[in-house]
């Protein structure tokens, strides 16, 4: 296994930004976070990425603000992508109506949990057999219709996929964490000095199985960073 260094493999951009670059960040959010800062040394890449963010993040989406954070949540928790899950929660947890025992399940728990209702339970067994199985079964795909219609089951696809993509490219890159923001294992209470949340946890050979696991229950969730208004991703 490779050493993780505790600095980004790609630097992010600091200002001041030339104009393109500076163009394309505005595109991305206001007072933009790190990984839209790497985005950003290819202003057409961070344009390109830009237009389908602003797509799923706003109204016109298929999916509600609560069911697009659950997807999130759970795909990044589920890939150990400690810094665009807590870029979401603290940007969008409250807003979704995310409690703390929902906030620990996302991070540590499964879809039959209690704090679920019937439609929170199908958007995220969808989520876990995509990211265990890279398929939806019939049964699956028509419980998450009957909640969500055809048109939003589509997009949580879609927005599923992205996010392992984007749980790919901040691990890769090494990023630390935004200010203000909490890892996954100090949110629910689990991490141990000196050491981050239990990457085994969000191996290949083991995703299945912590699906099934629900070892931790959530911790009170600290005063967060509002960083909603420079979120497009």
């Amino acid at each position: 296994m490779p050493l993780k260094s505790k600095q980004p493999r790609i630097e992010p951009l600091s200002p001041p930004y030339d104009e393109e670059a500076g163009a394309a960040l505005e595109l991305l959010g206001h007072a933009p976070i790190q990984l839209f800062r790497v985005w950003a040394r290819r202003p057409e890449l961070a344009r390109s990425i830009a237009g389908w963010g602003s797509y799923y993040f706003s109204r016109r989406s298929a999916l509600t603000l609560r069911q697009r954070e659950l997807v999130i949540d759970r795909t990044t928790a589920l890939c150990g992508a400690d810094y665009e899950w807590a870029v979401h929660i603290a940007g969008f947890a409250e807003k979704a109506g995310l409690d703390a025992a929902q906030l620990g399940s996302l991070a540590t728990g499964k879809p039959a949990d209690d704090c679920w209702d019937a439609t929170d339970r199908a958007v995220l067994e969808a989520v876990d057999e995509l990211h265990a199985t890279f398929d939806l079964s019939d049964e699956t795909w028509a419980n998450l219709a009957a909640v969500a219609d055809e048109d939003a089951a589509l997009e949580l696809v879609l927005i599923c996929g992205w996010y392992h993509a984007i749980s790919f490219a901040v691990r890769a890159l090494r990023l630390p964490p935004e200010p203000g923001t909490e890892s996954i294992a100090a949110l629910v209470g689990t991490e141990k000095e000196g050491a981050g949340p239990d990457k085994r946890a969000h191996s290949p050979e083991n995703s299945a199985t912590r699906q099934r696991e629900n070892t931790a229950t959530a911790a009170s969730h600290t005063e967060r960073v509002d960083v909603r208004s420079r979120i497009q991703c």
